[in-house]
């Protein structure tokens, strides 16, 4: 997901987008330990969108 589409949501639209990275994040992990995970760059990709994702909540919450 890009910056600028986060940056739209408010507070409560990033948390959940947040879960929602998190599950898939924590779906890839078993596909690839169970050895079904074709694309291993996935891990890699959810794993930022992660991070840009809390940056921008943890950026919100300091301007409050």
């Amino acid at each position: 997901m890009k910056t600028t589409e986060l940056r739209q949501k408010d507070v409560a639209g990033i948390e959940t987008e947040i879960k929602a990275l998190q599950k898939a994040h924590f779906g890839l992990r078993m596909q690839k330990a169970t050895q079904q995970l074709g694309n291993t760059n996935t891990l890699r990709t959810t794993r930022r969108d992660i991070a840009r994702a809390k940056t921008i909540l943890a950026e919100k919450q300091a301007a409050k």
